[in-house]
């Protein structure tokens, strides 16, 4: 990614109310579904490219976490910090670039919601699943939702990739050879908060 990238979401998050994008989801309950499904309390998360996402609050209103997030806009991590006041004060706060971002530990479940279809050039699809990969432990679960094949070609004025099921699961295997299996996948359409209508696929992958 590019600096123009970061300070385009910086852009974004300063001057827009964060409950009027086009990808605002006030309950994250496509997210928190699918995640909670997959995890224990104590078992260590990862929203990567969270935004002001609702997901951090469901998952610590429920009891679970730890939780980081990660995001390459402060301006979109500051509003979340605000909003959660002490609630956050356990929540890691990770303001990186995902594609030359080092991890220094590992997560349990990886949650990714669009970053990945923003990856337009295959240098950093391979530094993202060189990340994932790192990150990821063993036997843990990565929640991989982009905008279906037939959803948007642009996103926040950017444009996307967009991916079926088995076009993610090959890309991953490409970038990845034998590292990750594909458990899942599912298809869901995201009302935007002016009415439109966002089609996106979630695929579920196992770290080997």
């Amino acid at each position: 990614m590019t600096k123009q990238t970061t300070e385009h979401w910086n852009t974004v998050y300063r001057t827009r109310d964060d409950a009027e994008v086009s990808w605002f989801d006030p309950g994250a309950s496509e997210s928190f579904e699918t995640v909670a499904s997959l995890i224990a309390p104590g078992d260590p998360v990862l929203d990567v490219g969270a935004g002001a996402s609702r997901l951090v609050d469901r998952l610590l209103a429920e009891g679970y976490g730890p939780v980081d997030v990660l995001d390459l806009s402060e301006a979109a991590l500051e509003i979340s910090r605000k909003r959660l006041g002490a609630l956050g004060d356990g929540v890691g706060w990770i303001a990186a670039d995902i594609t030359a971002w080092t991890p220094d530990r590992t997560w349990a479940l990886w949650h990714d919601r669009a970053v990945f279809h923003f990856l337009t050039g295959s240098a950093d699809r391979a530094a993202y699943i060189r990340a994932l990969a790192r990150a990821l432990r063993h036997g843990g679960h990565a929640v991989i939702s982009t905008f279906a094949d037939d959803g948007p070609e642009i996103c926040s004025g950017l444009p996307v990739v967009r991916y079926a099921p088995d076009e993610l699961a090959a890309e991953f295997d490409n970038l990845a050879s034998g590292a990750f299996m594909p458990l899942a996948s599912s298809r869901h359409v995201h009302r935007t908060p002016g009415g439109g209508e966002q089609r996106f696929q979630t695929s579920l992958f196992r770290r080997r």
